[in-house]
């Protein structure tokens, strides 16, 4: 969740960051343009005082007033272009110069000197020049009016370059750009801490929910952090799984109670049947089938105490030599399927993992008796275990009948008999008391087709040291 929710706060903190930097960086850029626009203004007017006093047509006659306000401003304008290399000249109407720097310098036909120009003969305020961006290449062009009683003789125009202007434009964007990373890595911070304490109550749930559905219904969620929302969630969950596991508890007590109080009667049952067949003649089938069906259901009541335990107890952990454990439990039915005509094979090198030796004794009875019990005269059974780093594995395979695809997926429930096997002795409980059993150790057991016929029963127990 947390890789699809900060890739998101991350988007709408940059669109913000984008929606206030962007405006910001179009303003510097116009308020450095505007800067220079107020000095070419300032510059021009000055000119156009200069040029007040020259107002005439050049004189023939050197040395008159004229001429040398004239050449006052001419020089005024070149130490203006040499300083600043901004070209700038007064203009009659006719296009001809009072004065202009440089001197190749003159008014174009067309384009945006000639437009400024136009516009100041005709005494209009000039429009502001278009704005200028760091990868353009403009020029401003500022024009002012040269007035003498009313009228405009003659025009200062200014042909400012740009680069000195781009470069304080972009200079300010950089400034603008860094404070915008920093903000975007602060608020990066800020949202991998929120989400972490938003998501941290949901992390802490999802653990937990897993915990109890692996058997452990004492696990609760630690209500400490996050929103209020999810505190609240947190504590309904407690109270869930609170009434959840009393539910249980009261089944498996149930489960209990009646099986105990259930097989003391059926023994006394069974006592009264015996002696009663003492009384019949011998090989009576009635009585020996009651007392099949009587011994059959002694045993369900045993299994579903058995279950109830397992569901009850908690596992007791310890390291635990699985190879050992297992060739011991492979000696103790090879009578049996010795008995029964099937050969038991064991490969059981040393490994070792972390169960609770009373609990995977049990489930391994179960698999290994399940598997001589299917496994007709003259085939084999082979117990094999491995390791692979994290988790130990005890593989029970069969050369039976197995089972198909829709039985596969029903084996270990409780009760079920595959429809082919009913006639043989069980209760359908053993491979669920084991599946029980392990996992309250963190263990599983699953099943599989052993080719080419049979049933390949898996027994995995973890090799790391149980979580708190």
């Amino acid at each position: 969740m947390r890789t699809r929710l900060l890739p998101l706060l991350i988007v709408l903190m940059a669109a913000v960051l984008l929606a206030l930097g962007i405006p910001l960086a179009v303003s510097v850029a116009g308020a450095q343009q505007q800067k220079v626009v107020v000095d070419r203004i300032d510059d021009t007017a000055r000119f156009a005082a200069l040029a007040q006093f020259v107002t005439d047509t050049p004189s023939e006659s050197a040395g008159t007033p004229t001429d040398e306000r004239r050449e006052t401003l001419s020089r005024e304008l070149i130490s203006y272009y040499e300083v600043y290399g901004i070209r700038a000249g007064v203009f009659y109407r006719s296009d001809t110069p009072m004065a202009h720097a440089p001197t190749d310098w003159y008014l174009p036909e067309e384009g945006e000197v000639r437009d400024a120009f136009d516009e100041a003969f005709l005494s209009r305020r000039s429009h502001d020049p278009k704005q200028v961006w760091p990868w353009q290449r403009g020029r401003l062009i500022v024009a002012s009016p040269v007035i003498r009683d009313g009228d405009v003789v003659a025009v200062v125009v200014t042909d400012s370059p740009t680069g000195q202007m781009r470069s304080r434009i972009l200079q300010g964007w950089l400034v603008i750009g860094a404070g915008e990373i920093a903000a975007m890595l602060l608020a990066v911070g800020a949202a991998l801490r929120l989400t972490g304490w938003v998501l941290k109550p949901v992390r802490v749930l999802d653990a937990t929910t897993h915990a109890i559905e692996s058997g452990r219904l004492k696990s609760r969620v630690a209500v400490a952090s996050g929103p209020p929302e999810l505190r609240r969630l947190a504590r309904s969950f407690n109270e869930m799984a609170d009434n959840v596991e009393d539910v249980l508890e009261q089944q498996r007590a149930f489960v209990a109670d009646a099986s105990h109080q259930l097989r003391n009667p059926l023994s006394a049952l069974l006592l009264r049947i015996e002696l009663l067949a003492l009384e019949l003649p011998e090989g009576n089938e009635e009585i020996a089938s009651v007392q099949t069906e009587g011994k059959r259901l002694a045993q369900v009541l045993d299994d579903l105490l058995d279950l109830a335990l397992a569901e009850h107890t908690e596992a007791d952990l310890r390291i635990t030599d699985i190879g050992a454990l297992t060739a011991e439990r492979v000696a103790a039915w090879a009578p049996t399927a010795d008995a029964k005509g099937v050969r038991l094979v064991g490969t059981c090198p040393p490994t070792t993992a972390w169960a609770d030796p009373v609990t995977l004794s049990s489930a391994l009875d179960a698999v290994i008796d399940n598997a001589v019990k299917f496994t007709p005269e003259g085939e084999s059974v082979a117990v094999g275990v491995a390791s692979n780093g994290t988790t130990s594995t005890v593989v029970v395979t069969d050369h039976g009948p197995g089972l198909t695809e829709e039985e596969l997926a029903r084996i270990g429930d409780r009760f079920w008999r595959s429809g082919h096997h009913q006639n043989i002795k069980g209760s359908g409980l053993g491979l669920s008391i084991s599946r029980t059993l392990l996992a309250a150790g963190g263990g599983s057991i699953a099943y599989g087709h052993n080719e080419p016929h049979g049933l390949r029963v898996t027994v995995t127990v973890p090799r790391s040291a149980p979580v708190a």
